[in-house]
């Protein structure tokens, strides 16, 4: 079977914000394409990894027979690797495979000392970096990441292991001495509590997956990764990274239906902790499969709804939009904030601003405003150059599913009052320049929306995509009571050159409802050590270099009180593998 543009649901996700790029190109026509490597599609040949090893998919085997399924990505007409389609019997091996791995905490993983996982990690950065540009390329191609994003998101999370790994040696809670607290001498370290099954999303396949299952490895866990439909070719190529660094049964992973694959999972009661980012209805369903959720760990990254809000001293400065030359936050660089927020990666970013709020009788200026930056974006395919030596901005969308349900948003708006600013948004782009064997039936000029009003789905929807819908507000009341009432807690952006009384309402306001408030900026997760979080529907645990460490392990406490057990406690620590210094 083949996995064509539509052919699966997404988990919807994103993170990271990208370099501002509202201003720079003058041009839309490309002048040239990167080198003819870039330009070739990949092809992937499917792999499965069973207790530590991986085995190529070899048809009517025996042992090595599993279904595939094609994936032509968002970029080609031909199929650029075939995904291993692993039946629920599968699935459920692998559980008893990761359950030796675990085994009820004594697992060789588990027992190794802190210092040896650490040196194991970084044997698997150096096996890794042998992949960097087969990943890259399939980024490009499968998802429609441009060069520079792509070779971005593999090198962002090396430097994230890296930064992990100097966290563990540097912070309180992994250190090896006693302290002595009131009559009690107390030695604290944190450890492994199980099996962590993981679900990474297609946006960040590489990066936002090893944020979680690197700090859930690092502590001792052993880990089940379930591999997206869409985005997951690259994970077969991080197959002998892992086979070379870690031990047998340490991690595993599981590619094909998820509705097939994971219910025996959480059913049989063994998956201690669940790293899910995607989509809360998958991730309410899968919570409730499991026979005793009050001791399933839970770290979730959800959907979103961020929102910009624009207040009037933005655009009321010597009567017109866009002036601002004398602003200490220039008007002119809102706009291209607001356009990089809600387009860098086509919009398909969590942190992605996705509805913008603008006073009473600005809705059409600001609009033209932003239509005239996103005209200027580079459109194109992922390793194309344009004008000025950059690649594309604007790429095809992963597959037609994403394509037809922006179209299902534009067109529910266009029918109840909605305008479409820029002349060509929500249209795709003709795509006969590219000859076979590139498909750009999913590049999709960004529609930039006014006169957006509640009874339209894109007012609530999370759209993922790129459209930019603005709602004009008379009060501030109105914007607060969107934040209020949403079901939605991830992030919100604030514009304004004034500590008026209304930035004051909406930091107080949002600081119970949201988990970051931006001022002047585009919503976004860098840098990595500050906490990433959220509430309600938008998220339940906190992501940063250190917080990971702490969601995916338990501490574990060693104590004493009497002095005379001083000496065999030093006897039992100097043999202890649990702790033992780093």
């Amino acid at each position: 079977m083949k996995i064509l543009k539509g052919a699966v649901s997404l988990l919807a996700l994103s993170i990271y914000p990208v370099s501002t790029f509202a201003s720079s190109a003058t041009s839309e026509s490309c002048t040239s394409s990167t080198g003819a490597d870039l330009a070739v599609p990949p092809f992937i040949a499917p792999l499965v990894f069973s207790q530590g090893q991986f085995f190529p998919v070899i048809k009517d085997s025996p042992t090595h027979n599993t279904p595939v399924m094609e994936v032509t990505g968002c970029c080609s007409s031909k199929p650029i690797g075939e995904m291993p389609q692993m039946t629920t019997d599968q699935s459920v091996q692998i559980l008893s495979d990761a359950k030796q791995g675990w085994n009820n905490g004594n697992g060789e993983w588990t027992q190794m000392t802190l210092a040896q996982r650490i040196s194991a990690i970084e044997n698997f950065i150096t096996a890794l970096q042998e992949s960097r540009d087969e990943i890259v390329k399939v980024l490009m191609f499968e998802i429609g990441k441009n060069y520079n994003d792509a070779a971005s998101e593999f090198d962002r999370t090396v430097i994230f292991i890296q930064e992990t790994i100097k966290t563990i040696q540097s912070i309180p809670d992994f250190d090896s001495n006693f302290k002595k607290i009131s009559s009690v001498n107390v030695f604290i370290r944190r450890n492994a509590f199980g099996i962590v099954l993981a679900l990474g999303p297609y946006n960040y396949p590489l990066n936002e997956t090893y944020a979680t299952i690197i700090p859930a490895l690092l502590m001792g866990n052993v880990v089940i990764l379930k591999i997206p439909q869409v985005g997951g070719l690259a994970h077969l190529l991080t197959f002998e990274a892992f086979a070379k660094a870690l031990p047998k049964n340490t991690i595993h992973f599981i590619s094909g239906s998820g509705r097939k694959t994971l219910p025996p999972l959480m059913e049989s009661g063994d998956i201690n902790g669940l790293a899910f980012i995607g989509g809360t209805s998958a991730a309410d369903k899968l919570i409730k499969q499991h026979p005793e959720p009050h001791r399933l760990k839970l770290f979730l990254q959800l959907e979103a709804k961020n929102m910009a809000i624009v207040l009037k001293d933005m655009v009321d400065t010597n009567g017109g939009v866009g002036n601002g030359n004398s602003q200490s936050y220039p008007t002119s660089q809102m706009f291209d904030e607001i356009v990089t927020g809600a387009l860098s990666y086509n919009g398909q970013r969590c942190t992605a601003l996705k509805i913008i709020f603008v006073p009473k009788g600005y809705g059409k200026l600001v609009a033209q405003e932003l239509s005239k930056r996103v005209d200027r974006l580079y459109k194109g395919m992922p390793w194309e150059i344009h004008n000025e030596e950059k690649y594309s901005q604007i790429t095809p969308l992963p597959n037609e599913q994403r394509v037809e349900y922006m179209q299902e948003l534009l067109n529910d708006a266009k029918s109840k009052g909605a305008i479409v600013a820029n002349e060509d948004g929500g249209k795709i782009i003709n795509g006969s320049k590219y000859a076979e064997p590139y498909d750009a039936s999913t590049l999709m000029i960004p529609g930039v929306l006014y006169n957006i009003t509640p009874d339209m789905k894109l007012y609530k929807e999370e759209q993922f995509g790129p459209l930019i819908p603005i709602v004009e507000y008379e009060s501030i009341d109105e914007v607060l009571s969107y934040g209020l009432t949403g079901i939605y807690g991830q992030q919100v952006a604030v514009f304004t050159n004034q500590a008026s009384e209304e930035a004051v309402s909406i930091v107080d306001t949002f600081s119970a409802v949201f988990g970051k408030i931006n001022i002047n900026s585009q919503c976004g997760r860098s840098p990595d050590s500050v906490p990433f979080t959220a509430r309600r529907s938008s998220g339940l645990g906190v992501m940063s270099i250190e917080d990971a460490l702490k969601e995916f392990s338990i501490p574990t406490v060693v104590s004493f009180k009497h002095d005379g057990s001083k000496n065999v406690v030093d006897g039992i620590r100097k043999e202890s593998k649990f702790m033992q210094p780093l």
